[in-house]
């Protein structure tokens, strides 16, 4: 029998409009809810899809909860209910197989949510397929991915947390790979190109492993990434990576190692600035973005944004560093109106 605290049971008589709810019309099965959880995690018996989440938060005493999903993929911030109230949130979540990284393990089939903060408490939650739901493709390396393992974490693995219901997000970026790695395994572009749709946003980071790739090669594979995400109706958005936290003496970041100058002397950033002005792409200059506020920290203040406490690592994010970029990309993507602001939460 699954077990349920008295909170939570409290909290169950303060919200039944969901669990009440007649299936959808083509939906023969019993409704996705409550019974598919315990108190601490939720495990649905989906195929690989999209799909909303309807969950109502809160308890007879105060609580406060937050929504981490499938391979450490944080879903829903930590959202705090006074005592004897719910609040209602949304999202919507892309399940895949494998589930985190393109070339790693299957993971567990389904989906699979986990229930966190300093004091979680589900009253209710609903599971139905998504419909018209936009999705934003990933496509980057290490620094972007659903990393599988504490503590590392990719701006990509926090980025589901800033958007509501209507917008997912597929995370098809890949631990180690370079612009022509991504193009030439078919686990990767091969698989995530004939999923595009239509309206699909892909965001594309590859630059922190093409450390031999010549500038001419760098530019072709960006051009091909480009022209295959056009090809399918999708919009491509290209990205320049974030900053390696390496430091020169006068407190800045203006050297080789930490804005991506490659070991053939090609400017990484520079070339996928030029590529996205010459193709008409949109541009999210993240290394400027992540140079100016690594700057502005210090180097003291900076280490949190990365792994350097935990593994002496200057160029992969904390989880508190990977939010924080993901952050950036979400303010970027509003600011050029490819998200309407509706269906993304701020703060």
């Amino acid at each position: 029998m699954r077990r349920f605290n008295i909170a939570l049971l409290a909290a169950l008589t303060l919200s039944t409009a969901l669990s009440t709810a007649p299936a959808q019309a083509h939906d023969r099965t019993p409704p996705l809810g409550l019974v598919d959880c315990t108190a601490t995690a939720c495990h649905f018996d989906v195929p690989p899809g999209t799909y909303d989440v309807t969950v109502h938060l809160g308890a007879a005493t105060a609580a406060s909860t937050a929504i981490t999903g499938e391979t450490r993929r944080s879903l829903l911030p930590e959202t705090p209910t006074a005592a004897g109230r719910t609040v209602t949130r949304s999202f919507t979540v892309n399940v895949r197989t494998p589930e985190g990284e393109p070339t790693g393990p299957d993971g567990t089939p389904g989906l699979d949510l986990t229930l966190g903060g300093t004091a979680p408490a589900l009253a209710d939650i609903r599971v139905t397929p998504a419909h018209h739901t936009r999705q934003i493709f990933l496509i980057g390396d290490s620094t972007v991915c659903d990393q599988p393992g504490d503590p590392y974490s990719g701006w990509g693995q926090q980025l589901p947390q800033f958007l509501r219901k209507g917008v997912s997000v597929a995370n098809y970026a890949d631990s180690g790979e370079s612009t022509v790695t991504y193009l030439e395994n078919p686990l990767l572009w091969g698989t995530v190109q004939p999923l595009i749709h239509p309206g699909d946003l892909v965001l594309v980071q590859l630059a922190h492993n093409d450390k031999t790739t010549d500038e001419a090669t760098y530019r072709a594979n960006l051009e091909t990434l480009v022209a295959g995400i056009r090809d399918r109706g999708g919009r491509p958005v290209l990205v320049t990576p974030i900053v390696r936290r390496w430091f020169n003496a006068d407190g800045t970041l203006n050297n080789d190692t930490a804005l991506l100058v490659n070991g053939l002397g090609v400017d990484l950033p520079g070339v996928v600035r030029s590529v996205a002005a010459t193709e008409g792409v949109t541009l999210i200059d993240l290394t400027a973005q992540t140079k100016a506020l690594v700057e502005s920290l210090g180097v003291e203040g900076s280490k949190a944004l990365y792994l350097y406490n935990e593994k002496k690592d200057n160029t992969h994010t904390s989880a508190h560093g990977a939010t924080v970029y993901a952050g950036l990309v979400r303010d970027a993507l509003v600011a050029r109106h490819l998200l309407p602001e509706d269906r993304v939460r701020v703060g």
